[in-house]
């Protein structure tokens, strides 16, 4: 169950909250999206802060992402399609293909910058369970 700050803030913005079976469905009719894996408030405390700065970043960047957050008892089969490793995540999307992950908190410029980079960003092609293939000696 969702932290009462984490409850908040979905009913708040209006953000859908997402399992195994309500994920494609969404991602489907985003141009990008990002899926906030909030983990246990009590053992990440962050998550209550990422919580309070999403709906600023958001607002940032009106209109160039949708926010959904993923359903705490979808968490972790839903972790197995994106490598990340450390939470709370921000995980981006554009479509159904992976662009990347901010973990815990950082400073407003980096998410600045790091968003700006991942919504412009190649799609990275994960295999398996969540390691990204790398290409090795171009050139």
């Amino acid at each position: 169950m969702p932290s009462t700050l984490i409850r908040q803030m979905i009913q708040q913005q209006g953000y859908p909250e997402l399992d195994e079976t309500t994920l494609e469905p969404f991602l489907v009719r985003q141009e990008h999206s990002v899926l906030f894996f909030t983990g246990d408030p009590k053992q990440y405390p962050e998550s209550n802060d990422v919580a309070v700065i999403l709906p600023e970043l958001a607002g940032r960047f009106a209109g160039r992402f949708s926010v959904a957050v993923v359903a705490r008892e979808a968490e972790l089969a839903l972790q197995k399609r994106f490598p990340f490793s450390s939470w709370p995540a921000l995980v981006f999307l554009r479509g159904e293909q992976y662009l990347g992950a901010i973990t815990r908190v950082q400073n407003w410029s980096d998410y600045l910058g790091e968003i700006e980079r991942l919504l412009s960003a190649d799609v990275l092609h994960v295999r398996g369970v969540g390691i990204p293939v790398v290409a090795a000696g171009r050139g």
